[in-house]
């Protein structure tokens, strides 16, 4: 099973029976879920479905981190509970992730719980810090070909997170796995009263205890924790020797988490047709993990196997949902913790294996997209999802497919400024005709596009139809006009547009040292 942060745009029709219409919140303080019972039905069992899906979750993630299951489902009570609170993004889901515990695991190993602990607290000072600074505008400049990969790349992960639980495992686990699947997908065509994975997840429950099957179960992974977390602060020093042990760690996780839940807002965004804050998103997930540090949790961010449950599956719309996913996590691990631990494992794969079903994007891999689809776009898209498959880590394929775009686009753009030379009749005068956008791209063939030479001594260039954007534009142009100087000829550049022209006016002449 595996962690995450979302998808994107969705044409696929699997699950779609299942679930329900968008719902609104209005703009007065009393929420949908205190006035319309089928509200507050559906956001009460999406908790618990996806309560019931975090625990082998929150206990495979502390054994990557390297520390006891209840670490890891402290933090996804407290990480749920808080952000349901402070977050941006309604029915989104955070908790203890994979990515958080690949990046502080190894202070674990290294200095031990106290230090991951206090590495937590300052990851969620660095994300407030972050958020507050405007950090989520960054956004934008992520491309549609990069959330195509990153969304493909989930439901790949997802898929391939199921698969140790699918081998080298007794045989009555893959009919059990085939039977939850074919209840997701059949039942909601009786009733969508009651979601079809907690009614996958019971059934399947109810068979393998009254049988007597003896499969892989929840309570195999690990033991559930007994009593609420306490607060308290870290066991380290309070020393500058701490804080420069900590601080490397707290800082990729504070980015890696930001990254992963703003990814998994924007994408929510797109499913539920609404739109929230980013910049209290990513404050909300700094808040978040100081409370999960001093609840002495390993920290977390935005999901995307269990926002999927909750928001495509189970269809839930309100900051509930989020909040019982957390809440019935306790219940279930203290009060319930017997019966949990006998939840057959092949439903849970059955659950997430539907799940990575539908986060991936048919789409964009169906021949008639990819013929119509620019070659780069398609090639930003693959490496996208290669690197994240490769590296599992989403924050990794995110930042190499969008550097990758912006070759891709640098690269196409380089070839759309044109010169077209026009000579007076009377000999005296050649114009230059510049068309296109001038950057360091760009402008690094512009030099050589002017005959020097064999032009008359009076030179126009005309930049009406073109625009300057950096200092490489404004050296190429100075080189111009540098050269047609030590031939005695002189240049008059026009047509600048404002912008253009405070650049040029503001860097010709001061790029380069004088001799």
């Amino acid at each position: 099973m595996v962690q995450g942060c979302a998808r994107a745009r969705q044409v696929t029709p699997s699950l779609s029976s299942s679930v329900v219409p968008p719902i609104t919140q209005p703009h007065g303080l009393r929420p949908d879920w205190l006035s319309d019972p089928k509200v507050w039905r559906t956001e009460v069992l999406a908790g618990l479905v996806v309560a019931l899906a975090l625990i082998p979750e929150a206990i495979s993630f502390s054994v990557i981190a390297g520390v006891d299951p209840a670490i890891g489902l402290f933090a996804s009570f407290t990480m749920a509970v808080t952000i349901a609170i402070v977050g941006g993004r309604r029915a989104m889901i955070s908790a203890a992730t994979g990515a958080v515990a690949l990046v502080i695991a190894p202070l674990n190993r290294e200095h031990g719980l106290g230090y991951l602990v206090a590495a937590v607290i300052l990851a969620g000072v660095f994300q407030v810090i972050l958020g507050a600074l405007g950090v989520a505008k960054l956004m934008r400049f992520i491309p549609r070909s990069v959330m195509v990969g990153f969304v493909n790349s989930l439901a790949i992960l997802i898929f391939m997170a199921q698969v140790p639980e699918m081998t080298d495992v007794p045989w009555p686990v893959y009919p059990l796995i085939a039977a939850g699947l074919a209840l997701m997908v059949f039942f909601p065509k009786v009733t969508t009263v009651i979601p079809a994975p907690l009614v996958s997840i019971v059934i399947l429950t109810v068979i393998t205890v009254a049988a007597g099957i003896a499969v892989p179960t929840v309570g195999d992974k690990g033991d559930l924790p007994s009593s609420l977390p306490v607060p308290g602060l870290p066991d380290v020093p309070f020393t500058l020797d701490t804080l420069t042990t900590i601080a490397p760690y707290a800082f990729a996780m504070a980015l890696v988490g930001l990254m992963e839940s703003l990814m998994t807002a924007k994408l929510v965004d797109d499913i539920t047709d609404t739109n929230s804050s980013k910049t209290r998103e990513s404050i909300g997930q700094g808040i978040a993990n100081i409370v999960t540090g001093f609840f002495g949790g390993m920290g977390g961010c935005a999901m995307i196997g269990q926002t999927m449950i909750n928001v495509k599956v189970s269809g839930a719309r309100t900051r509930l949902s989020t909040f019982l996913a957390g809440a019935f996590l306790m219940v279930l691990c203290i009060a319930f913790g017997p019966v949990v631990s006998d939840i057959p494992m092949a439903a849970l794969v059955a659950v997430m294996v539907m799940v990575s079903f539908a986060t991936f994007d048919w789409h964009s891999i169906a021949p008639k997209t990819l013929k119509r689809m620019p070659a780069g776009e398609i090639t930003v898209m693959v490496v996208t999802v290669a690197v994240v498959v490769a590296t599992h880590n989403l924050a990794i394929g995110v930042v190499v497919g969008s550097v990758t775009a912006m070759v891709v686009f640098a690269k196409r753009v380089a070839h759309l400024a044109e010169v077209t030379a026009v000579t007076d009749p009377d000999g005296t005068t050649v114009v230059y005709r510049v068309t296109g956008e001038l950057f360091f791209a760009s402008s690094n063939d512009l030099v050589g596009q002017f005959n020097y030479s064999t032009d008359p001594n009076e030179v126009v260039i005309d930049l009406s139809a073109a625009h300057i954007w950096d200092a490489s534009s404004v050296a190429a142009l100075d080189a111009i006009e540098t050269k047609y100087a030590q031939r005695a000829k002189t240049v008059e550049i026009t047509g600048l547009n404002e912008a253009s022209a405070y650049l040029h006016d503001r860097l010709s002449g001061e790029l380069t040292a004088s001799h």
